[in-house]
């Protein structure tokens, strides 16, 4: 059953911090991200350092991660041009979002694919590509979109859930199994079809956007965790990012992770609905003045 929130156009904030690392082992970063404006350059060895910030939900937020692939760095290029053209396309039409959720993201693939495929083309590379992993918040809830198996998870009340689906092939006895959709499909080759799912963020609940990186060095169970500890999303990025790297960091490994936060305005709105409650419960309690023997 679909939960809708009790809203009166509910106010609050997106707290959230993010951190693209290059891992232990790889000597190049195929991994991108695009959260609230920033991104990284296509050849570059990663951040040093989390970045963090704030901002409300009438901003129209959007948090994107996207990790590449293809040899002779073309990885590092697909998930820039996606990150690229994602960030224009939004930064563009991002007032039609809460017209058309839906369409809206379904036509960043479009614009995020026909990129990559113009270069793919133009330099003609046989193979190149990237996931894609998206998170858009406004005053009527979320939505998130994803292509590969770069992943979106929700957690709150002491619950870790997937929201995104991975687009794999089935089971692989050796390595990774093959992507079948992806951000760098040609249109001739086979339809984009992108998994889109509504959310309902609820102040406390917390959305992690993450590459594989993450996911190939903890279980769900070591995320949620983490996830679920009282500490910041700062401090919660950077033990994600510890985790991953303790453990190996065998890959790129990108982590966006935002809290939603109540304002003081909605909070203060909610304190005087309830004192003002109690105040008409105990008038209605008193007795009558006109009772007696």
């Amino acid at each position: 059953q679909e939960i809708i929130l009790d809203r009166q156009k509910m106010s609050y904030r997106i707290e959230y911090a993010y951190v693209c690392h290059i891992g232990k082992v790889r000597n190049n970063n195929e991994d991108n991200f695009w959260c609230c404006g920033e991104s990284l350059p296509a050849q570059n060895q990663g951040m040093d350092h989390i970045r963090s910030g704030s901002v409300s939900q009438s901003e129209l937020p959007l948090l994107a991660v996207f990790d590449g692939m293809g040899g002779e760095s073309c990885g590092e290029m697909a998930s820039f041009l996606a990150a690229d053209a994602c960030g224009e396309y939004y930064d563009q039409k991002k007032k039609q979002f809460p017209k058309d959720p839906e369409g809206f993201l379904k036509k960043i693939c479009t614009e995020m694919n026909r990129a990559v495929c113009d270069y793919s083309t133009e330099n003609k590379i046989r193979s190149m590509g990237t996931t894609a992993a998206m998170l858009v918040f406004s005053g009527e809830g979320a939505y998130g979109c994803n292509l590969g198996d770069s992943r979106i998870y929700q957690s709150g009340e002491g619950l870790l859930r997937r929201v995104s689906q991975d687009h794999v092939l089935g089971g692989s006895l050796f390595g990774k199994s093959p992507l079948v959709q992806y951000v760098g499909i040609p249109e001739e080759h086979m339809a984009l079809e992108p998994s889109l799912v509504r959310l309902d963020p609820m102040p406390g609940m917390r959305y992690l956007l993450c590459s594989d990186g993450l996911t190939d060095m903890l279980s769900d169970g070591e995320i949620a965790d983490i996830l679920t500890r009282e500490i910041t999303v700062r401090e919660t990025v950077e033990l994600l990012l510890d985790r991953a790297l303790k453990k190996g960091g065998r890959d790129n490994t990108t982590v966006v992770l935002c809290e939603v936060r109540e304002t003081e305005k909605n909070w203060l709105r909610r304190w005087v609905d309830k004192i003002r409650k109690r105040y008409e419960g105990e008038k209605d309690e008193e007795p009558n003045a006109g009772s007696g023997f």
